[in-house]
């Protein structure tokens, strides 16, 4: 029964494509689109993703989230090694300065100012030269895609040259030497990163009386994280979160204050709603086509229970293959924009709720085909 109910399906070939295509689609769309969305997340609090040695984040209390800068006193730094259970802790400036080109045009750039003595907070890929030569005199770290893109030299001929090792920045009018050229993950806001040490980036940024962005701090061995959060908050007044809190807050903040969720989340359901319209109207269709070979089955014997089961049947192998055909396609799109300015992430949980989505549209386009099935007499297949 079960082979005659597969040899029903794929007797239709115009329907049947029709069915696959419309999962397909419903598929594509809810793997793509929240694939696109988990990658915009995940780029919010890519810079703490990139530092692995701290453990801890301390900085003022109001801070919202990793780019919100408010600067403290570089006192605090020394109030917090003084915390119990605090192995090291480090000094760095975080900021948006005005990069001038040798062309005169000016580019925002991100830039992270490390301890000078540990260069702590780093890029974690040094592409040319060593992170060691940020001692030099007026010297940079630029990551790939700033200097191919945004920092890139232009060319009396207009042709863009990427920003290499030796080439000249200014930065609030003082002068930056390029030594190196980083591999960054890519931020929220895809602006140069640019790194040099603390000591510098504070006489590059404008002047203020309090100038250090965040303390990285890392815990002795065996030191339960959470009580140290919670020891350096009760000894100076700062928030102090260990990495992973500060990711879900600074996710949250862009959960709460920005409307991408809503955006991609209309898209998701469209894409199962349209998913379901087109799977469930053909699908009906293709039943109502195929009645009378239903009513014979009946009138041989077949009961409803096996019915289902072949009704079933069909609509789980349809939706294995436009489920199948759509993540296959979700994938090769991250793939092909790997190393664009697109976001893309597709974690397992993202396969399995999107399965669960392409089950749930089946079983919709099985129940309406199912109840016209159930209620057919056999004796229609005599008549006229």
């Amino acid at each position: 029964m079960y082979y005659t109910a597969l040899k029903m399906l794929m007797g239709d070939k115009s329907k049947y494509l029709g069915i696959v295509m419309g999962l397909t689609f419903a598929s594509f769309i809810m793997t793509q689109q929240p694939a696109i969305f988990v990658g915009l997340m995940a780029r919010t609090f890519s810079f703490m993703t990139d530092l692995s040695q701290p453990d801890v984040w301390a900085m003022d209390p109001k801070v919202q989230y990793i780019d919100d800068i408010k600067p403290i006193q570089d006192t605090e730094l020394y109030r917090v090694r003084g915390v119990e259970g605090v192995d090291w802790a480090m000094p760095l400036y975080k900021g948006l300065l005005k990069a001038r080109l040798e062309n005169g045009n000016f580019q925002t750039c991100n830039v992270i100012g490390l301890d000078d003595a540990t260069l702590i907070g780093g890029p974690p890929i040094m592409l040319e030269g060593k992170l060691e030569d940020l001692r030099k005199s007026d010297a940079v770290i630029v990551d790939i895609e700033g200097a191919a893109g945004k920092l890139a030299r232009t060319l009396p001929n207009g042709k863009r040259v990427a920003l290499k090792t030796g080439d000249t920045l200014e930065l609030n009018d003082k002068r930056a030497i390029v030594v190196g050229i980083a591999r960054t993950t890519r931020t929220f806001q895809s602006q140069p990163v640019v790194y040099t040490t603390y000591t510098r980036a504070i006489k590059y940024a404008p002047r203020e009386r309090k100038l250090l962005s965040f303390i990285l701090v890392k815990a002795k061995p065996g030191e339960d994280l959470p009580a140290l959060t919670k020891r350096i908050t009760e000894r100076t007044g700062l928030a102090a979160y260990t990495r992973e809190q500060f990711q879900q807050v600074t996710m949250n903040y862009y959960l709460k204050y920005t409307g991408i969720p809503i955006n991609f989340g209309t898209a998701v359901i469209l894409g199962f709603i349209i998913g379901a319209a087109i799977a469930g109207q053909t699908f009906y269709n293709f039943t109502l086509d195929n009645l009378k070979q239903f009513g014979v089955l009946k009138a041989m014997g077949t009961t409803n229970g096996t019915l289902l089961k072949m009704i079933l049947l069909q609509a789980l192998t349809v939706g294995s293959i436009g489920y199948g055909l759509g993540v296959g396609a979700a994938s090769f799109f991250g793939y092909m924009i790997r190393d664009s300015v697109l976001a893309f992430m597709l974690p397992w949980q993202l396969l399995v709720l999107s399965g669960v989505a392409v089950t749930l549209i089946c079983i919709f386009a099985a129940l309406i085909s199912i109840r016209k099935v159930m209620k057919l007499e056999p004796a229609i297949v005599f008549k006229g």
